[in-house]
């Protein structure tokens, strides 16, 4: 799916690699602050560098990973399996998902929250 505005930048694979390390820092750094201020007993682990594994309480599991090759983020959450894609400009990072056009961390903080049973908000990093 497209963006209706016409000023996406194209990145190449330097760029999605630094997009995609700040975009998983960035959640992780949320997800820590939330899990210190709310106790929701979340265990938040990276692997390899691309792969961050998101364990809940109830034994739930969100999956948050980038695809270098296709230039995507993947999220595999309980409601299901998504792809999102570059949508932005380097000065403001977007990322829509490629079947609903919705945006990545406004539907990772969605799936968080219903996974942890409170609301979960995850935002960029300031750069």
């Amino acid at each position: 799916m497209k963006p209706n505005n016409s000023t996406v930048e194209t990145i190449d694979d330097k760029q999605f690699h630094q997009l995609g390390s700040h975009l998983l820092q960035s959640i992780e750094v949320a997800l820590e602050a939330a899990d210190d201020a709310l106790d929701l007993d979340l265990d938040v682990e990276r692997q390899g560098g691309n792969v961050i594994n998101i364990r809940f309480r109830d034994r739930s599991v969100i999956v948050v990973n980038t695809q270098p090759p296709l230039h995507e983020i993947w999220v595999a959450a309980k409601s299901g399996g998504y792809h999102y894609r570059w949508a932005g400009t380097l000065a403001s990072p977007l990322w829509l998902d490629t079947k609903t056009g919705r945006e990545l961390l406004s539907d990772l903080s969605e799936f968080a929250s219903a996974q942890a049973g409170q609301a979960v908000n995850i935002k960029l990093l300031k750069s």
